[in-house]
């Protein structure tokens, strides 16, 4: 008798165990199938970065070690210079777009700002120049002389 009685009571108890976690689930949003709590933080910790492209650049490429370009970027501006061994002349002032997504690898269309760059002799006279970023080196095309080549600049 009492052997019956502890399996009844073991088995009444198993299954208030087992309507409480149905009880439990069935009170979850079906949409996560967990704490929602936890799965927003999750999504939130996930979310990548956008690319911090502030800082000194210097070009990697140049033909000449004293002759080169160089870019300051601030959080939504780009300024690029020619360097020579006595002199810095501007040579683009414009935006700078980096997607929210946190891409590493984007283009983008840069916008000239004129009221710097009309005054400066060597500056380029484009609306627009399109910049990439890829493998963490800036490039974009320079035309001067009617020569066009891809100027590369890695961050200092």
């Amino acid at each position: 008798m009492i052997a019956a009685a502890s399996k009844t009571v073991s088995a009444l108890t198993l299954l208030v165990l087992l309507g409480m976690g149905a009880v439990g689930c069935a009170g979850e949003p079906a949409s996560n199938g967990g704490d929602s709590q936890t799965s927003s933080t999750e999504e939130k910790s996930e979310a990548p970065e956008p690319v911090d492209l502030t800082g000194e650049w210097k070009q990697t490429n140049s033909n000449d070690p004293e002759s080169f370009q160089t870019a300051t970027i601030t959080a939504d501006t780009i300024e690029v210079f020619w360097n020579a061994p006595d002199s810095k002349s501007l040579y683009w002032a414009g935006t700078v777009e980096v997607p929210e997504d946190g891409s590493t690898s984007f283009a983008w269309d840069s916008v000239n700002d004129k009221t710097k760059t009309d005054s400066a002799v060597l500056a380029s006279g484009d609306d627009t120049k399109t910049f990439a970023f890829e493998n963490g080196e800036l490039s974009y095309d320079v035309t001067a002389l009617g020569t066009t080549m891809t100027v590369r600049l890695s961050q200092e």
